[in-house]
């Protein structure tokens, strides 16, 4: 017998987005041990491509880009016949097109689309800000409309993609726990070797350039911790090498994810700074996360489902207002038993319920009730 077959048409190759890597990629073996096989699509192929289609300029190697990712998806639809399922992280192209979802569904493919942003609200990168006209956010309706099932990160999405498909799945993003622990030879032994070279106690941030502007919501109550302990604390940003902040003394450092548990590795507390608005409400709480699976205790926004996973002083602390931040960062700063409790309590509730292996068979069983 044919082992059924899932085609996942996506924007990225294996290991390069975060969103990807979290939200399906992480679960490509159990699909396998489950009888699927599958074809990874992706229309920014190569480090060459993505480097060109990211950056500012360079109009004619976008272009290029864009007619090589028009051809893949062309590609696809010809060979779909062949798939029984046909993954969608997001959208099956980046451009405002929805011919390759409307294809596939004529093909009488099962449709499965994935998302944990609320990516009905338009956001355009800064190296592309130029081609916005070709991009179409509330794109999303349609797709949503003619999926077979849609899975988001959280319950702020799932009611967006309610109003238009009864046949929607929360599936919280997930770490892979076997990756992600403490123990890691990788990231144990950077955090010796931090600290044999320094007593300072540092606060970290992991993201990307496109979320600096989340981290500065940070700064005010970052500047507060320092003049109140000095160089005591030191400061680390991991996601834009480019990021520099003199008054709290940062050179950011870039993320990769050969180096990320090494990185990640030098922080004692992790925090996740946000504005309370309506693309903000729709994350998925992963730096946070992030933190928590190492046992660092984290401190968040209260927003969106950070609200979920967090049990103010319990498993990690929330913090809305400056005077708030510095409170919470201050017990844990002056407090070693604290950060380790906090620690603790955090990493227990992401093996729990925002594990991979929390959420494998589920995972599984939805792509299952799908075929005939």
């Amino acid at each position: 017998m044919q082992r059924p077959k899932i085609l996942f048409a996506v924007n990225h190759r294996l290991g390069r987005s975060p969103g990807q890597r979290f939200r399906f990629e992480q679960y490509l073996e159990a699909l396998s041990a489950a009888g699927f096989s599958y074809d990874i699509s992706p229309l920014i192929p190569t480090p060459q491509d993505d480097a060109i289609f990211y950056a500012a300029g360079n109009y004619v190697g976008k272009f290029r880009i864009l007619l090589k990712s028009l051809w893949i998806r062309c590609r696809d639809c010809w060979n779909i016949r062949q798939y029984d399922i046909v993954f969608l992280y997001r959208e099956a192209h980046f451009t405002r097109l929805t011919i390759f979802e409307r294809l596939f569904r004529w093909a009488g493919v099962k449709i499965i689309v994935d998302f944990d942003d609320a990516i009905w609200l338009p956001v355009i990168s800064e190296g592309n800000k130029m081609f916005a006209w070709l991009k179409n956010a509330r794109k999303i309706d349609k797709i949503i409309r003619w999926s077979d099932l849609v899975i988001v990160g959280n319950s702020y999405l799932a009611a967006y993609a309610l109003r238009l498909n009864p046949q929607v799945v929360v599936i919280p993003t997930t770490l892979d726990t076997t990756v992600f622990y403490p123990e890691n030879p990788r990231f144990a032994q950077a955090r010796i070797m931090y600290k044999k070279n320094s007593q300072a106690l540092v606060i970290g941030w992991t993201g990307s350039f496109s979320t600096i502007e989340h981290f500065e919501y940070g700064v005010p109550a970052l500047l507060a911790i320092k003049k109140k302990y000095g160089d005591k604390v030191r400061f680390k940003l991991i996601g834009d090498s480019q990021y520099k902040n003199e008054a709290l003394g940062i050179q950011g450092v870039a993320w990769h994810p050969d180096t990320e548990l090494e990185e990640l590795g030098e922080i004692d507390i992790g925090i996740m700074p946000l504005p309370d608005n309506e693309w903000t409400r729709g994350k998925c709480g992963f730096k946070g996360l992030t933190y928590m699976s190492l046992a660092i205790p984290a401190v968040l926004a209260p927003v969106g489902i950070n609200k979920d996973i967090i049990r103010d002083g319990e498993n990690g602390f929330l913090a809305d207002t400056t005077e708030e931040w510095v409170e919470k960062l201050s017990l844990l700063i002056e407090n070693e038993k604290l950060r380790k409790k906090i620690g603790e309590a955090g990493k227990k509730t992401v093996w729990e319920f925002y594990s991979q292996a929390s959420q494998r068979e589920r995972y599984v069983q939805l792509f299952k009730k799908l075929l005939p």
